[in-house]
């Protein structure tokens, strides 16, 4: 079972599928975070000085240079969830990736966000034409990667552009394809070096044949 009781409910709610199962994050792997995020925040009379690879600590108020807390980030990344379609686009390439990848595959999106914001996030990606399965969950990502895989054994593939989850998923099924994905390389400076068993991909071009290949199949 998933640890989220929510993300559990959601999964059941799935069809069966033993074709091979690509997991993908949503934020910085399929749709446009860290770039559109700031001017969001410019309109809401704050910006972002990324000194670190987290929010909280790097939002300040324009007019008087506070620092806010995590309190008031968790609030305005509630509010620019609820907006997200004035906001977030395609990562590029994901589009033309995914969909090289036919029937092929059984494809999923993970997002770990606030449950309630999952409907706004169903309804933008509809309007983008990416009409994947879209799971949330406020919990570790791992227990609910091994609850989509079932009993089969089926080859696995998760990508997502935060470290942690990918570990997670590592810790729940041992032989997952993991790939370390990011909408903004430039913020891998501010990240450890991954794993050896993560593959690092630069853009969804470079990562598509690989997962291809860890799902074996062609795209």
């Amino acid at each position: 079972m998933s640890d989220d009781p929510e993300t559990a409910r959601q999964i059941a709610e799935l069809a069966a599928d033993d074709r091979p199962l690509l997991v993908l994050d949503v934020d910085d792997v399929v749709l446009e975070f860290i770039r559109p995020f700031p001017r969001f925040l410019e309109a809401r009379g704050y910006g972002l000085t990324l000194a670190s690879f987290r929010l909280t600590g790097n939002i300040a108020e324009t007019a008087s240079g506070r620092l806010i807390e995590q309190a008031e980030v968790t609030t305005l990344l509630g509010d620019f969830f609820d907006a997200q379609a004035d906001w977030q686009s395609i990562t590029e390439g994901a589009a033309q990736a995914l969909a090289g990848f036919g029937d092929r595959a059984e494809i999923i999106l993970l997002t770990a966000m606030p449950h309630r914001h999952r409907a706004a996030r169903r309804s933008h990606l509809d309007a983008l034409g990416l009409n994947y399965p879209l799971l949330t969950t406020e919990m570790a990502k791992g227990p609910a990667v091994a609850k989509l895989r079932g009993k089969s054994g089926r080859p696995v593939v998760f990508v997502d552009d935060q470290p942690h989850n990918l570990t997670s998923v590592r810790e729940s099924v041992a032989d997952a394809g993991l790939f370390h994905l990011m909408a903004d390389n430039s913020l891998r400076a501010f990240l450890p070096p991954v794993s050896e068993d993560i593959a690092v991909v630069q853009d969804w071009h470079e990562a598509a044949p690989r997962i291809a290949n860890a799902l074996g199949s062609k795209s």
